[in-house]
């Protein structure tokens, strides 16, 4: 056996077994189990970042033996996306600027466009590539390169249905229409303060102990928050609707260095014109990152967002991070959403035909109506009270029917015992004001709610 074919055999053993690695951390829940999750992630991280190396050191060997450009890109691809991954279980500014760093170079070395186009796989793989990043771009307000990479994917997928007619790109021309609309309705924000705690705008960290000061007993650290919103027709992009991205943007740092000084979109050289990476350089600068964080901000509070989540799913989570918020920790819980499924907000979008909708409507109702009546009474100091803690909920989705889509203000009530900042941005908002305010009587905890009307 040559020596080019025990190198080409070699990467393929190496690929093989990253993407094993991969397989097994791309499927954990981006909440809870710290500790393990870590040790998954480590050993996936060094399984790619040795095949990283391995195709760099022989780039020459492989290309000779048939090594494709895409596949390379594919690599780079798969470790940005672990990235973002890591950096969405623990909300670590280095993760999501490391992800940024590699789908950048994809992007600017052209690893996917020197494909033939009769490659229909590959090109699911350059969609695929391009929904992430707008992704990452998105969350780092990086709006210069989202509109560049907007007018990419939407071509790209004019492209891809030009080209084979015999399959349908209709989710993907979908996820252009997410994008395009979610950018539309952001850019009210573009032109004004970041949402993200910015050191330009905001009180300067050395004033922190003055603020401790009024604080009587003690003060609390914040780790955790768990961000889920539903509403019919909302504005989202992928599984991030614009609800929990602009909550999402107001828990973090404002990153500062050269990272957000005017950057190219795509590199040039001294000539004005685009450098050519097609050659067979795969360097992409990890060093780089140093450049574009700042160590001395304060870590972000970790972020559990989750997508229209049922009643039981929001609680299972909301258990699992109280059980790992660290001592003299408080965690925050962000809710937005519609109250009463049985009335005007029950999706229209969900139902077809109108006889259809009269009856699940009636259904519906039913069930909420037998819901109020079963509403247990509550005695304090004696005198008999209704609850409002179980009179109202809010409406988490059209999954099925009766509780797995309410959440009532007595489910949160348990988790009170820990502390807790309740955000609820509804139109029945008020009951879970007015419900914790009554039925936290008599209890040791520590928690605060705010709430007000949905804006969307």
């Amino acid at each position: 056996m040559s020596q080019d074919e025990v190198v080409s055999q070699t990467f393929r053993a190496l690929i093989e077994s990253a993407d094993r690695k991969f397989a097994r951390v791309r499927d954990l829940p981006l909440y809870g189990h710290r500790s393990q999750n870590q040790h998954y992630f480590q050993k996936v991280f060094k399984a790619y970042m040795r095949l990283w190396k391995y195709q760099q050191e022989n780039r020459a060997k492989l290309v000779a033996s048939g090594l494709n450009r895409w596949e390379i890109g594919e690599i780079a691809s798969r470790i940005g996306q672990l990235y973002f991954n890591q950096y969405m279980r623990t909300s670590e500014a280095r993760f999501i600027v490391e992800a940024y760093v590699f789908y950048e170079a994809i992007l600017s070395r052209k690893y996917f466009e020197g494909a033939k186009v009769k490659q229909l796989g590959v090109r699911f793989k350059e969609l695929r590539f391009y929904a992430r990043f707008l992704l990452v771009s998105l969350i780092l307000n990086r709006t210069e390169m989202v509109k560049f990479l907007v007018d990419r994917f939407r071509d790209l997928v004019d492209d891809c249905n030009a080209n084979f007619r015999e399959t349908n790109f209709k989710e993907w021309k979908i996820v252009v229409q997410e994008i395009v609309r979610f950018t539309k309705v952001d850019t009210a924000f573009a032109y004004i303060r970041p949402l993200r705690y910015c050191a330009m705008f905001d009180s300067h960290a050395a004033s922190l102990p003055y603020v401790a000061r009024f604080h009587a007993k003690k003060v609390l650290k914040f780790k955790d928050a768990i961000l889920t919103s539903y509403h019919r027709n909302e504005v989202k992009f992928a599984e991030l609707t614009l609800d929990t991205y602009r909550m999402l943007q107001c828990l973090e740092w404002e990153p500062t260095g050269s990272f957000y000084q005017k950057r190219p979109v795509l590199p040039n050289d001294h000539s004005g014109a685009s450098i050519d990476h097609s050659g067979t350089s795969g360097v992409i600068d990890i060093n780089f990152v140093a450049d574009m964080t700042d160590p001395s901000l304060p870590p972000n509070p970790r972020k559990a967002v989750l997508y229209r989540p049922s009643a039981t799913h929001l609680l299972a989570v909301i258990a699992t991070v109280c059980e790992e918020l660290p001592p003299e920790s408080i965690m925050l819980l962000y809710l937005s959403s519609s109250g009463k499924a049985g009335h005007s907000n029950v999706p229209q979008g969900e139902h077809s035909g109108g006889s259809r909708k009269s009856s699940s409507s009636k259904i519906v109702s039913r069930i909420s109506q037998k819901q109020n009546s079963s509403i247990p009474e509550y005695h304090v100091n004696g005198k008999k009270e209704s609850s409002d803690c179980y009179e109202n909920y809010l409406w988490l989705g059209p999954r099925g029917n009766g509780d797995r889509n309410n959440l009532y203000p007595g489910d949160i009530l348990p988790f009170t015992r820990r502390p807790l900042f309740l955000i609820v941005d509804s139109d029945i908002s008020h009951a879970f004001k007015a419900g914790h305010t009554r039925c936290r009587k008599g209890r040791n905890c520590c928690s605060a709610a705010f709430t007000f009307e949905a804006s969307i």
